[in-house]
């Protein structure tokens, strides 16, 4: 079964939608996200790994003034 989203002790985690051929590669790309400033989680599941990704925002930025 392949689970979109995961909840971790109350956080919710996106799957990244990628299937890495080994754990190694897994985390490798669990690296690249939390450089990022993303919290990650590896599940195996079927037989491989699968990345899940949150972060927090902590700042809204908007191009445009907002609608009145």
């Amino acid at each position: 079964m392949k689970l979109e989203a995961l909840w971790v002790d109350g956080d919710k985690y996106m799957w990244d939608g990628d299937e890495p051929a080994s754990r190694e590669e897994a985390e490798a790309r669990a690296a690249v996200y939390a450089a990022e400033g993303f919290e990650t989680q590896i599940v195996g599941s079927d037989g491989g790994c699968r990345v899940y990704t949150r972060r927090v925002v902590t700042e809204i930025e908007l191009e445009d003034a907002a609608p009145v």
